[in-house]
């Protein structure tokens, strides 16, 4: 990942998380619309860690006070009646259902639910539901109404957010307001309670960057320095916003959004497994097309022996010095991979997908740009 996406997702991350659009979601459909690769889930789920920091400091107090209540209250009886000592344990209750389901389905959230056809469905489905719930929902609880019940149903609503396109706090705002709490209180408690969710999933998550991903440490750091500053200063803005505002240009924004990437996917604008670089360009499509005809009009005639002869050879040319080239495409072969040079891209290239791939000489594996996944590289069909 280059800087300039890093910085650009950075950006889009850090507006995105705290308002009730999907920052995910966004992150998906502004990497395909500039043809750059998908960031990858460990990308995403690093990066919130800078938007969490922005909600540690925002709220500091009253995290502060929800810490120490609730340690305090371990051992005092009389404490634990404290909403924020409770808090701690709502907090703690809400977090349990999208842990479990983070889990369980980790291979979905990394691959087929990253589908821009499904973002896009997601955000007109949930922003339907949350225009709903900000309408005509009762909205007359605080955050001193919370009790287990409410707590865990908040939990359940945010283990939505799983899914690229839903959104965290907007799934976890629609939930708090069909169970009756006011905007500014059911976004203040799903802000809170992404705390452990994201923290915990982020960290997990640093395993994997620098390895099969196509974000680096490096980008996933400034992305994650930029995330938070941005998402400093969104969060404030969206506190006061909601406080006499409904979310309703939110809700007109994510159905327009979401209707305009179906209709890009639709007409072929947009990969909706990744960016552009994952589709094999037309013009290697119509090279490999072409050359069984051109090799069969190459063909000697028999009994030609001499043009035989003369013809170029089917096997990589092994002289000293001289780059092996293959005879369908005249495209080099690299060395040390077997893969063709792409001359335009200047990237490897497996002819058996029709794709321009990543290669990893140390493991000798190259990875499909579609899937995400690793394989050898099958030189023997290349040659056959």
């Amino acid at each position: 990942m280059s800087l300039i996406e890093a910085i650009v997702l950075g950006l889009v991350q850090g507006l995105t998380e705290f308002l009730p659009i999907s920052s995910s979601g966004h992150l998906r459909v502004v990497s395909a619309f500039f043809g750059w690769p998908d960031p990858g889930a460990a990308f995403t789920a690093v990066s919130q860690i800078g938007t969490e920091l922005a909600v540690v400091i925002y709220f500091r107090k009253r995290i502060w006070a929800i810490l120490s209540t609730w340690t305090r209250s371990l051992v005092v009886r009389e404490l634990r009646s404290d909403i924020n000592a409770r808090m701690g344990w709502y907090v703690i209750l809400g977090s349990v259902p999208i842990v479990v389901l983070g889990l369980i389905l980790e291979d979905q959230i990394d691959s087929v639910f990253r589908d821009l056809r499904l973002v896009a469905l997601n955000l007109i489905i949930f922003g339907v539901i949350l225009g709903i719930a900000d309408r005509y929902a009762r909205k007359q609880r605080s955050l001193e109404d919370l009790n287990v019940p409410r707590g865990l149903a908040f939990g359940m609503f945010q283990a939505l957010a799983l899914i690229p396109g839903v959104s965290r706090s907007g799934g976890t705002i629609t939930g708090g307001m069909l169970l009756g709490f006011n905007r500014k209180d059911a976004a203040e408690y799903a802000f809170l309670l992404a705390l452990p969710a994201v923290f915990g999933s982020g960290f997990y998550k640093m395993l994997d960057i620098g390895g099969d991903e196509y974000a680096g440490w490096g980008a996933t750091i400034v992305g994650t320095v930029i995330a938070g500053v941005v998402g400093f200063v969104v969060i404030a803005w969206l506190m006061k916003f909601i406080s006499t505002h409904s979310f309703m240009p939110f809700v007109y924004y994510r159905v327009a959004l979401g209707i305009v990437i179906l209709a890009l996917v639709s007409w072929g604008a947009l990969d909706p497994q990744g960016g552009a670089e994952s589709q094999p360009a037309r013009s290697d499509v119509v090279a490999e097309q072409e050359a069984p005809e051109k090799e069969e009009e190459e063909a000697p005639a028999a009994g030609e022996e001499e043009r035989e002869a003369e013809a170029p050879s089917t096997e990589p040319s092994t002289e000293a010095g001289a780059p092996e080239v293959d005879p369908a495409t005249g495209w080099e072969i690299d060395a040390e991979s077997g893969l063709l040079r792409n001359p335009e891209s200047g990237l490897l290239h497996d002819p058996n997908l029709g794709m321009d791939v990543d290669y990893d000489p140390v493991s000798g594996m190259a990875t499909n740009p579609m899937s995400g996944e690793r394989y050898a590289p099958d030189l023997a069909a290349r040659d056959h």
